[in-house]
């Protein structure tokens, strides 16, 4: 078991820089596009210059102009917008696997779904992500890929079958975060793999004299759109492991092509915005129409889809055997009486649709699942209930503390053996 200090302080620091990273390469992305998208064609620019633009930030005043290819004489420094994407999916990565596969058994392993060991649910994880950019490349490659609309359909389809996959294997929320993990390596691998190799040999060219390949701009300016176009989804799939709601539903594979639908939509809006193209009031209203469209069906099939307590069987959520002792009885009768209005399946507490991060409290066994997390919260940190809502007592809080200790001390000492479907 890792420290629960080290995992809270390690998540955040991680969780942290990925943001961080992240903000750093969405903001240049999208000011690149904007700007773009933005520039004016004049009479009197210089020869090979396709268009300027000029614009104030901060107090000053920037001039900037866009080479259709290259300028004559290539300057001595020249700024490459890559690290934004590559720490973005570093961090990434190492959250995931700090999180995900390190913690496992609390994140992304459903026994109902599918019994893994922690390292199978890493190899899978994994070579998905791995698959994934492979098969995404290939469609790229592909005939398909000289039609963006055909391409287009055919990627959203496979975003779906791969969410449909690692529902089979994951947890809900693990399965959502995942198919989000499979997006942004497409995005940042085809800045490492495609965007910047080509970028590179263009220039390369340009100094060596010859005339640069336009295939090579087109492929790079194909992966751009696919990046422009998915930004918002993977971070909506990104936050939603804190907003159970769209992912613990019958409906959640749906809810994530309504999001790819919004995403895309609001994109194309500002897209068409800030080249000047959009006809005033159609493209609002069709975009913006869509999106709200998109969302508010997505709302409702979050509800329509919300798992029911009549369909739920706790007789099979009983402790194993050697855990039943009065301490632990004690200390389930506390949660359940201070934190299971808001840790429900269908929670009581006004204002709250879903648990809290997919964490239910109801049984015996769900309760042994998310021990390390009450640990955290109530425990080490107090921050359960927040700002102490239910009154939950120091006495309460030090009987948890013992239970946890005897947990602990009974997983070390060997296998644990459980009890059967009624409890016997």
């Amino acid at each position: 078991m890792l420290d629960a200090a080290l995992t809270e302080w390690t998540g955040q620091l991680l969780r942290w820089l990925h943001v961080i990273t992240a903000i750093a390469w969405i903001g240049s992305s999208f000011y690149f596009i904007m700007l773009d998208l933005s520039l004016k064609k004049r009479e009197s620019l210089p020869e090979g210059v396709g268009g300027e633009a000029w614009q104030v930030h901060g107090g000053g005043f920037y001039h900037m102009q866009k080479y259709m290819v290259a300028p004559a004489h290539m300057p001595k420094e020249l700024t490459w917008f890559k690290w934004e994407s590559y720490a973005t999916w570093i961090s990434g990565f190492f959250l995931l696997i700090w999180i995900y596969y390190l913690q496992a058994e609390l994140y992304t392993i459903d026994p109902g779904v599918m019994a893994l060991a922690p390292w199978q649910a890493g190899v899978i994880g994994i070579g998905a992500l791995i698959a994934g950019w492979f098969i995404y490349d290939g469609l790229c490659k592909s005939p398909l890929g000289h039609d963006d609309m055909l391409l287009g359909i055919a990627l959203f389809a496979f975003i779906l079958l791969a969410a449909w996959f690692f529902f089979q294997v994951f947890s809900p929320r693990a399965a959502y975060l995942h198919t989000g993990a499979l997006i942004a390596t497409w995005m940042s691998g085809s800045v490492f793999r495609v965007i910047i190799p080509n970028q590179k040999i263009v220039v390369a060219d340009l100094i060596a004299g010859r005339t640069p390949d336009p295939a090579l701009g087109k492929q790079a300016k194909q992966r751009s759109l696919h990046n422009n176009y998915l930004t918002l989804p993977v971070i909506f799939l990104m936050l939603s492991n804190h907003y159970p709601l769209a992912w613990s539903g019958s409906y959640a594979i749906a809810i994530i092509g309504l999001v790819l639908i919004a995403g895309a939509a609001i994109r194309h809006f500002f897209n068409t915005h800030h080249a000047g193209t959009q006809t005033p009031g159609v493209t609002v209203t069709w975009t913006w129409g869509l999106t709200a469209l998109s969302m508010a069906l997505a709302i409702w099939l979050s509800f329509a889809g919300r798992p029911s307590l009549d369909d739920a069987d706790f007789t099979t959520g009983a402790a194993p055997v050697e855990l039943r002792t009065p301490l632990f009885e004690e200390a389930v009768l506390t949660l359940q009486g201070r934190c299971v209005m808001c840790h429900a399946s269908e929670p009581f507490w006004p204002g709250i649709a879903s648990a809290p991060k997919g964490v239910v409290l109801q049984s015996e066994a769900e309760i042994l699942r998310f021990a390390a997390q009450i640990r955290a919260q109530t425990v080490d940190t107090r921050a359960m209930p927040p700002n102490n809502i239910t009154h939950m007592s120091l006495e309460e809080r030090r009987l948890v503390r013992d239970w946890l200790a005897e947990y602990e001390e009974k997983r070390r000492a060997g296998p644990i053996t459980r009890l059967a479907a009624d409890g016997s």
